[in-house]
């Protein structure tokens, strides 16, 4: 067969891609993941008791938000990254802002408060726990994110790895929200960045290698 016939054979029997066919592989992603998350979050540790009192409070939803916040911006970068040719652009800004808002308000906290009382603000009671715990939660939608990935064609693989590993740290961190104790400001500044990534610096590893093509 001559070359220019493969070509014709080929291109006669492509089909158009339908429309949002990304958007739609990566929300289905997280909608699988997230409903064994919150099961993880249920059985293993369970929600803390006094949950609907905490909610009342102005901080609960900051620390709430900045997870979700965390996972929609990863969520945007990975969407433009699994289409080849797509600049990120702006996108990671849907990441460096929740960061910043919530290094300024724990520095600030921690400027406000006595010098004796700072390391406690950090550290919290669940530290060497916490970082591993929402990683542990955000593993059904991590591995749900890379099988997306995989079926889409991501031109820079460890990238578009880290990306979904920041979506599924977010949301695992808001699933463990649900949970957590800590209510200070500094304390999931440090150890909620840190549970996010985790999966994010997995995501690259595994990402660089599975999803390539």
């Amino acid at each position: 067969m001559k070359t220019d016939d493969l070509i014709s054979m080929l291109a006669g029997s492509a089909t158009p891609v339908p429309r949002h066919a990304t958007s739609r592989r990566l929300s289905s992603a997280m909608l699988a993941g997230l409903p064994l998350s919150f099961a993880i979050m249920l059985l293993v540790y369970g929600l803390r008791r006094d949950l609907m009192e905490v909610m009342a409070l102005p901080i609960f939803w900051v620390r709430l938000l900045f997870p979700i916040c965390i996972a929609v911006g990863a969520y945007l970068m990975a969407e433009r990254l699994a289409r080849p040719g797509v600049r990120v652009r702006k996108a990671w800004l849907g990441l460096a802002v929740p960061l910043l808002v919530i290094w300024g308000v724990a520095a600030y906290t921690l400027m406000s408060a006595p010098a004796g009382e700072r390391p406690a603000l950090v550290m919290g009671q669940t530290w060497r726990t916490c970082t591993a715990n929402i990683a542990f939660v955000a593993l059904p939608v991590f591995v749900a994110a890379l099988v997306a990935l995989k079926g889409l064609a991501p031109t820079r693989p460890a990238l578009a790895g880290a990306a979904a590993g920041l979506m599924a740290g977010g949301a695992g961190a808001a699933v463990y929200a649900l949970h957590c104790v800590e209510l200070a400001a500094p304390f999931f500044a440090v150890w909620y960045v840190l549970g996010v990534s985790v999966p994010a610096a997995a995501g690259a590893l595994i990402g660089a290698r599975w999803l390539r093509w």
